[in-house]
């Protein structure tokens, strides 16, 4: 309907649509790493306004490997991950309405 990935409401008030990610190449160790990706979208929806990321989540010898973990989140744990980014970058900008 809005054109864009389904979303989820932050602790901000604020709608966002989740991605995963994986690292295109090994880490010094040859691990790659996977986190999530939350894309903010404007207040009428028609744009994104920002994003969040978490720290890596999983590490694995390949990225599919690295991926099945995250992939095999939970909702409800995706949405807590949400609103741990949503509370780092409020302390981190100094601003308890970021952005």
């Amino acid at each position: 309907m809005h054109e864009r990935a389904p979303g989820f409401g932050g602790k901000d008030g604020h709608a966002y649509s989740v991605a995963t990610f994986v690292d295109d190449t090994p880490d010094a160790r040859g691990l790659y790493g996977a986190a999530l990706l939350f894309v903010r979208w404007s207040e009428t929806g028609d744009r994104t306004v920002g994003h969040l990321e978490t720290d890596y989540l999983s590490w694995g010898g390949t990225p599919t490997e690295a991926l099945a973990p995250v992939l095999a989140l939970p909702l409800h744990e995706i949405k807590q991950h949400l609103d741990r980014c949503i509370d780092v970058k409020r302390r981190e900008s100094g601003d308890a309405q970021w952005p």
